[in-house]
């Protein structure tokens, strides 16, 4: 929708009953600040979604309003409008069915675009209505850097479509359904994704990646593809394909541009049959490196100098997804040496690292955590890492190790580093055991980081300024932001960063310990030690251009 259209959607809001005059005002007094329009102002002040605006745009055109995510978009549809048309008038082609061609417009009133289209195509145009950020992703997806893979895999699922249909179901060699996959796996790995999600839904089957910690569209696949393209997937991965009721684990190995990359995979069965998440395993794209992985120079020294301690327990905490195997392996790597023995024991073992004996828990086979500690500690270690304390028998197991001469490092699931404290208590440790043996707490979290290719200077709005408790004043009101570019897929960031807390064990915090403190208690103790803490560790890299203020709020906030 252009400028001349504001007051004509304004109207129509307004008549709709979805704002009033006095939210109208205020959005159109910001309007006139800001240069946006008027859909994107209501949709920021949090007056109206822009679902809502769509289903009312849609219900005044007398058209349909469809979400492209849920949609089979045709490769024959898609070829019959140039993507500068589709892109500068908002639009993108669903179908072609007989010689009505399908459009999706973010417009449907716009009667001059609609009598172009048909003209340009030689087609009868059947019009819908779909949000405008739904037809950007969907035209991010199909024009952008990533066309030529896309093409292949629309070209690829019209194969697989016309093989099912005539009866061919082979998910060996050379099928078109085995070609399918290797495509979805590769757009994965190019895209740099840490999952690939293949979801059965209803009416479809649709994948996604996981890209830089947020699920992004990809693609939609028919029906009927559904349990051929599962089977291969289970093939690949050693599971049993004639069971669909219990959830499966399983391993794919491929080969990448001549290096070898893992997928750690899993399904679940749901009620319209099983949904499949792959974990990307790519040790390329692990930096692993002690002085690489973000810490500041203060917790930098704090923490190497509290990993050469001959005997201990360091923690990291956060949760799933947050790099804490990334930070361990780090701490591991800067301390491997010849003369050391280091094992480890994990759930899986995501990277395999040199002259570390890693070792992978089979709980259905009774080698659990706890069982697997009993057994390092026989292997005569000088360090060891314990993936996860899970239960009061790892903790214990733990404790014991630390206390007997060796250096232990393990994950814990809290939100900051002083609450692991209470939790390991609450699983049954001694305070007096855990302050004898506790050497450092780390508590992190990944934030994304800004695309160095579109990053732009932005002032902070004020709603962001108070949700943060902010007062900025000169030099420092002016933040970083991506704009949005091919190189991040129009999203602004590129890459992810950890921030980080790092709670140092002294004296007197031991003694709050042993004498039963609370979390608040140990927490304001440790602030006046000068721990610095997730929210500020953030903000430090806000204020360097690293990260930007909707991503504080996102993680940490």
């Amino acid at each position: 929708m252009g400028a001349g259209n504001y007051s004509r959607l304004g109207d129509i809001l307004l008549k709709s009953g979805l704002v009033n005059e006095e939210n109208l005002d205020l959005a159109l007094k910001e309007q006139n600040q800001t240069d946006e329009k008027l859909g994107a102002v209501l949709q920021r002040l949090g007056i109206v979604t822009e679902k809502e605006i769509g289903r009312i745009l849609a219900s005044q055109a007398g058209v349909s309003h469809v979400s492209l995510q849920e949609e089979w978009i045709q490769k024959e549809a898609v070829e019959a409008i140039p993507s500068d048309f589709a892109e500068k008038h908002m639009l993108f082609p669903i179908s072609i069915r007989g010689n009505t061609l399908c459009l999706a417009m973010a417009n449907p009133m716009a009667i001059d675009v609609i009598d172009e289209a048909a003209r340009l195509t030689g087609h009868y145009i059947e019009v819908v209505h779909a949000t405008e950020g739904d037809i950007q992703d969907t035209q991010r997806h199909h024009y952008g850097h990533t066309a030529d893979l896309n093409s292949l895999i629309e070209e690829s699922i019209q194969q697989a479509r016309q093989a099912h249909d005539a009866g061919v179901h082979s998910v060996e060699g050379d099928s078109p359904f085995v070609t399918l996959v290797d495509l979805i796996i590769r757009k994965g790995i190019d895209e740099k994704a840490t999952d690939i999600h293949v979801e059965a839904e209803e009416k479809l089957v649709r994948c996604r990646y996981r890209i830089d910690g947020r699920l992004t569209s990809g693609l939609s696949m028919p029906k009927s593809l559904q349990s051929v393209l599962i089977t291969r997937m289970k093939i690949m991965a050693g599971m049993n394909i004639s069971e669909t009721r219990i959830p499966q684990d399983g391993r794919i190995a491929v080969k990448h541009d001549e290096r070898k990359i893992d997928l750690r995979v899993s399904t679940f069965p749901t009620v319209h049959g099983e949904t499949i998440v792959s974990r990307i395993l790519d040790k390329d794209t692990l930096t692993v490196g002690i002085d690489k992985i973000g810490m500041s120079k203060a917790v930098l020294k704090s923490f190497k100098r509290d990993i050469t301690r001959p005997n201990g327990i360091i923690l990291v905490t956060g949760p799933t997804g947050s790099g804490k195997t990334t930070t361990l392996y780090s701490a591991l790597s800067f301390l491997n040496k010849p003369d050391v023995k280091m094992i480890t024991l994990e759930d899986p073992v995501e990277y395999e690292l040199p002259l570390i004996n890693q070792g992978q828990v089979q709980p259905k086979q009774g080698f659990t955590f706890a069982a697997g500690l009993r057994a390092i500690l026989r292997q005569d270690p000088d360090i060891l890492l314990v993936g996860e304390i899970r239960d009061q028998e790892t903790a214990q197991l733990a404790i014991r190790a630390a206390l007997t001469g060796h250096l232990v490092f393990s994950t814990l699931h809290t939100n900051d580093a002083v609450g692991a404290i209470p939790r390991l208590i609450d699983m049954g440790i001694e305070p007096f055991l855990l302050s004898a043996t506790l050497i450092g707490i780390i508590a992190q979290r990944l934030v994304r980081s800004i695309c160095p290719v579109c990053r732009i200077s932005q002032a902070p709005t004020e709603e962001q300024l108070e949700l943060l408790n902010l007062d900025m004043k000169g030099g420092e009101s002016t933040f970083t932001i991506g704009r949005g570019c091919p190189a991040c897929r129009d999203t602004g960031y590129k890459g992810r960063q950890a921030v980080f807390e790092y709670l140092r064990l002294d004296e007197k915090i031991r003694k709050l310990i042993n004498s039963n403190a609370t979390r608040d208690e140990i927490l304001e103790l440790a602030l006046e030690n000068g721990m610095n803490t997730l929210r500020n560790d953030t903000m430090d890299k806000v204020l360097r251009g690293r990260t930007s203020l909707n991503e504080m709020m996102r993680v940490v906030a």
